[in-house]
């Protein structure tokens, strides 16, 4: 039964990639600007999610969500091929700053999204003692 929670979230995540990434296309300009932002917002996202989902959600619920919705959501292959496409393309530099800059935002934004869905629960926790 699990699997249909994962199949349902996979369904809206990759199709919310798709409509993000065709809104945030014309930006597009030599740099995968659609793969980095969207990857940057599930790293995010799923970093405020967990500690979230932590005790508070039944397993079904943060497998279509974590694991379904995000996991078709974010694009590592995608990610990796576009890097093949720019080194392919001789653009080393873009390549490099791409891998760069996709490792130190998307941690430092699941990291961020990870304190603040902490904080407010802290904060939360404390106001109903």
């Amino acid at each position: 039964m699990y699997y249909v929670f994962v199949f349902i979230g996979g369904f809206l995540g990759a199709i919310s990639r798709y409509f993000v990434g065709n809104i945030i296309q014309p930006l597009s300009s030599g740099f995968p600007i659609q793969t980095f932002f969207i990857n940057c917002l599930g790293s995010f996202f799923l970093g405020a999610f967990l500690p979230f989902a932590k005790n508070r959600l039944k397993p079904e619920y943060s497998l279509l969500i974590g694991t379904g919705f995000t996991g078709a959501f974010t694009t590592f292959s995608t990610f990796s091929l576009e890097n093949v496409l720019l080194m392919n393309e001789k653009l080393f530099l873009v390549s490099f700053l791409y891998i760069l800059f996709s490792m130190v935002v998307g941690i430092f934004l699941s990291f961020s999204g990870y304190k603040l869905t902490n904080q407010f629960h802290k904060k939360e926790g404390a106001s109903t003692s």
